[in-house]
């Protein structure tokens, strides 16, 4: 499969760093799109921001990329993390940077478009925005980990959230324990 993972300026990093090592230990295709604070944020919650080699990184100033239509045959985007001003502006059709205006194409071509926000509370703006998208086929996905499977390190933690985006993509992983699966990784 063929996905577009794109990380943005807002706080949960570690999210994004550890679903794309999941993802690198695939032989799925993923391109990256790195908005302008990414980068700086990732440094303050991780002290650099690890991408694997293999995958093409793009800056978010370009159109020059081939999911940005929709001519191109990618699977699914995930925008992880999503900021608030990033998931407004997808709500809203204001495609003015290579993420948004690649989230509106997968809108619009009814491709599967995960938004994972980290930011709490939410206004209800946000609520709003956050409902528009949902109407419009997006999925948002809250990182909102689970402790069902009693995680004991903030990696176990990050990894119950990236679980639930590697579901939701379609891409199979052993990284923590179903409900009920009585501790068991799948």
């Amino acid at each position: 499969m063929k996905f577009v993972v794109a990380i943005t300026g807002a706080s949960g990093s570690p999210y994004a760093q550890r679903l794309l090592a999941a993802l690198a230990e695939t032989e799925h295709h993923v391109d990256i799109v790195l908005s302008p604070h990414a980068a700086e944020v990732a440094a303050s919650e991780t002290g650099t921001l690890l991408l694997p080699d293999r995958f093409p990184v793009h800056p978010d100033t370009t159109m020059q990329v081939p999911f940005v239509s929709g001519s191109a045959k990618y699977d699914a985007m995930a925008i992880v993390p999503c900021s608030m001003g990033t998931l407004g502006r997808i709500a809203h059709g204001y495609s003015d940077s290579t993420i948004t205006r690649a989230a509106d194409v997968f809108l619009k071509e009814k491709r599967k478009l995960l938004l994972v926000p980290r930011e709490m509370p939410w206004n209800l703006v946000h609520a709003r925005n956050v409902v528009t998208l949902i109407e419009a086929g997006a999925q948002v996905l809250p990182a909102s980990p689970s402790f069902y499977g009693q995680p004991s390190t903030v990696q176990e933690v990050v990894d119950t959230v990236v679980a639930r985006i590697l579901d939701h993509l379609g891409v199979a992983h052993a990284l923590s324990s179903r409900w009920k699966d009585q501790g068991a990784k799948e």
